[in-house]
């Protein structure tokens, strides 16, 4: 018999991982480290402190743009994951039809176009929107954000659909329910935990995202992401080791509560 191909088995695969892995978290490992020095140097340890910790948290300018990063994240967030839901239900509770590759293909795009393309694409689009209407709030950096978090939103929620089992919505409509008691009491409590994979997805691609902001944010609109590019670009200090920090456990913090509440309905 054919021994069966097993990837874990082939020589080097073992050593190509750990060099994989040591590449990926080295650097991060030693961010977080240096954001408890105590010194300003950045090449060399002065001791434990969270000196940097206090003082971005007393930066008026950290607050301001984490607040409207977070503003940003959440209401982009909830738009893209509301218009994820909604197309996958249309382009996977229906029959085949001519077109329906051509739309899961339109759905798709933004996730290999390059990024700056993107970004160039909605700074000529709000641009035009600005000047007929003079707003310049933030409203364009959340509708930007939404377009760019919509296919990542929709891919996990496209995913658990496709795996369900729609017996049961069958069954509601049998029993005269409505499309949208069918919807709310049988496909969405079974759809929740894609819904959250989506939601927790576009919410930390917009939170970290730079390109995008970057191209279309005002004067005064900087996110925690664009204000430490500034920072970095002026000089790179201990601070933005302790807001990179802080952005990593926020991070870790998000995908901890996913996984406990995804296993709990589980």
């Amino acid at each position: 018999m054919a021994r069966t191909f097993n990837i874990r088995r082939q020589t080097g695969f073992t050593t190509m991982a750990m060099v994989t892995f040591f590449a990926l978290y080295l650097p991060i490992v030693v961010l977080v480290v240096f954001a408890f020095n105590a010194g300003e140097n950045l090449s060399s340890w002065e001791g434990v402190s969270l000196r940097w910790f206090v003082k971005a948290t007393g930066n008026s300018e950290v607050i301001d743009a984490s607040i409207r990063s977070l503003q940003i994240a959440i209401c982009a967030a909830v738009i893209a994951t509301t218009a994820a839901t909604l197309a996958a239900i249309a382009t996977t509770r229906t029959s085949g039809y001519r077109g329906l590759t051509a739309k899961y293909a339109f759905l798709n795009v933004p996730l290999m176009v390059p990024e700056i393309v993107t970004a160039v694409a909605l700074l000529i689009f709000f641009s035009r929107i600005k000047i007929w209407t003079g707003y310049s709030g933030l409203g364009y950096l959340i509708l930007a954000h939404t377009a760019f978090c919509i296919p990542f939103a929709y891919l996990p929620i496209r995913a658990r659909l496709e795996s369900m089992d729609n017996t049961l919505e069958r069954a509601a409509a049998d029993l005269y329910a409505t499309p949208l008691k069918a919807f709310r009491y049988i496909t969405l409590p079974l759809l929740w935990p894609g819904v959250l994979a989506g939601f927790m997805l576009a919410f930390v691609i917009s939170l970290d995202d730079v390109v995008i902001t970057e191209f279309v944010k005002s004067g005064g609109q900087d996110t925690l992401p664009t204000y430490m590019l500034g920072q970095i670009r002026r000089s790179i200090s201990p601070e933005v080791n302790a807001i990179s920090t802080a952005f990593l456990v926020l991070s870790i913090a998000a995908v901890t509560i996913f996984f406990f509440i995804s296993k709990k309905r589980a």
